[in-house]
């Protein structure tokens, strides 16, 4: 295992300080229990967003707090679930009496982790709403899940929503709105090499020279089969096919076409993938009318990626070019 490190057991904790002082400016990183909120926050009579889950998905969520998204980001130990514990006291920092939503992903234990917290949250006076993103077509369950897991759908909740919540809508209508998103997203991921976890110090899971895995979750979790190796454009027209199918997606239909990076695949690659899902989408009469490539929700140093379709509507479309300024994403300031 190579990896720029010290300790193992430190990575997390290193980790964070280091996003906090690269980041002074835009977040405020508490240590212990660890969370981050951003600089501004509580924002006076603004609805606060939540998010938080395992490490090693960077920039997921840390990268995501600031102005136009996320409020606070609670980080677990990598690919672990964060405590309540963390998430309570982030749900109470940025709370302006307007309430909070909670930004989950479909996984057993940040599902368990953050419902917990909001009833705590809630006995202390704080409105909680949650919003559940499980808009991974690969699997039904899997090893971390019942039902569908959270993947790269959850960033454009996050980025819907925040703007939604920046512009003053109500707890209720954030919540509606993320849950609008996360109906009209879905995404297939695809691995060609494994991840390491920091203090396992081996790969999570074995795949050989020719093998490739379709429908991969973000922690390695097994996806649909096991196939050999392709071109990128067939690799592209099996994740593609499965999503446009099941979001029944028609003609003269507009979408946000986003190609995510697992950690480990160059940019290069990932335009080679966003030209040819581009290119079937718009012999299908499908407009792509936005688009994002890049490693926004990552698996360590897993190469691969994730394909992710949203269908859009006007609000949707507002909201998303919305301004938005943290470490992360920034546009329209």
């Amino acid at each position: 295992m190579k990896k720029l490190i010290n300790d193992p057991r430190a990575v997390v904790d290193e980790s964070v300080e280091g996003f906090g002082l690269a980041h002074a400016d835009l977040v405020t990183v508490f240590a212990d229990p660890k969370y981050i909120v951003r600089k501004d926050a509580p924002v006076a009579g603004k609805v606060g967003l939540v998010s938080g889950g395992g490490s090693g998905h960077e920039p997921l969520h840390g990268g995501y707090v600031g102005m136009g998204m996320l409020d606070a980001a609670v980080p677990g130990a990598v690919f672990t679930s964060p405590t309540p514990d963390q998430i309570l006291p982030a749900t109470l920092a940025v709370n302006s009496g307007a309430g909070v939503v909670h930004i989950v992903k479909n996984y057993t234990g940040d599902v368990l982790n953050f419902e917990t917290a909001g009833e705590l949250a809630e006995a202390e006076g704080v409105q909680v709403r949650t919003v559940l993103v499980n808009d991974d077509v690969a699997v039904q369950d899997s090893l971390y899940t019942a039902g569908r897991r959270g993947v790269g759908g959850t960033v454009l909740v996050e980025k819907i929503a925040g703007a939604a919540a920046e512009r003053g809508d109500s707890l209720d209508a954030v919540a509606a709105i993320g849950d609008r998103v996360n109906q009209n997203v879905r995404s297939m991921g695809v691995a060609l090499t494994a991840c390491t976890v920091p203090h396992a110090g081996s790969p999570s899971f074995v795949l050989e020279e020719n093998e490739i895995e379709i429908g991969i979750g973000i922690h390695g979790e097994p996806g649909r089969h096991r196939i050999p190796m392709e071109n990128a454009d067939g690799i592209t027209d099996r994740l593609l096919e499965p999503v446009l199918s099941d979001l029944g997606l028609a003609s003269g239909d507009n979408v946000l076409l986003f190609v995510n990076g697992m950690g480990g695949t160059p940019q290069s690659e990932l335009y080679i993938v966003y030209r040819r899902a581009a290119q079937q989408l718009a012999e299908k009469g499908i407009t792509v009318a936005r688009s994002l490539v890049g490693n926004y929700i990552t698996s360590l140093e897993m190469q691969g990626c994730s394909l992710t379709v949203l269908r859009l509507d006007d609000e949707m479309t507002a909201l998303w070019d919305a301004p938005v300024h943290t470490p992360a994403f920034r546009w329209g300031v």
